[in-house]
């Protein structure tokens, strides 16, 4: 099979799984509305407010960022430094978005191993979050899971800059 296909299945399943995951953040993002709102009108209109929002909101913010951050890379919408590297020659462009894609993956790779150690520290602990005494551990777990796609993403990006280098 030709390089480049094989490229192509893998990016097609890389858009396939982070835009599922994108689908969770979604769901994250709406719930945050949610209580959001739940709990201004509450607070205003009938003075009750959402006991937990607080807890809610912060909790679900991190599965809204963490579930989004391969699709945005796949969209091209995080920040990018290119004025110097976009003058130079093909392949010199390759090479640095090669070492770039390797110290990105390596990292995304410690934020997994430092998140999932993180999670089983406060899974033994027993830690909840101060108000609404939801367990903390799964959110952990989740930024593990939800740097996989991320990786995989960065991992096919190192590969098309190592076409580019190797291209003639």
């Amino acid at each position: 099979m030709n390089f480049n296909k094989l490229l192509d299945k893998f990016d097609k399943f890389n858009r396939r799984l982070s835009s599922g995951f994108e689908w969770i953040a979604l769901v994250g993002l709406l719930l945050i509305v949610a209580v959001t709102c739940i709990d201004v009108v509450g607070s205003k209109a009938f003075r009750w407010p959402f006991p937990g929002a607080v807890d809610i909101t912060d909790l679900f913010q991190i599965v809204a960022i963490a579930f989004a951050i391969a699709f945005t890379q796949i969209i091209g919408r995080h920040v990018r430094v290119e004025f110097f590297v976009s003058r130079l020659p093909g392949r010199a462009q390759g090479v640095i978005n090669s070492a770039v894609s390797l110290l990105t993956l390596a990292l995304f790779i410690l934020i997994i191993w430092r998140s999932y150690a993180l999670g089983l520290s406060l899974q033994t602990a027993g830690q909840v979050s101060l108000s609404a005494r939801i367990p903390l551990y799964p959110f952990a777990y989740g930024i593990a899971l939800a740097c996989i796609p991320v990786c995989l993403v960065i991992f096919a990006e190192f590969l098309s800059s190592l076409a580019q280098v190797v291209k003639r």
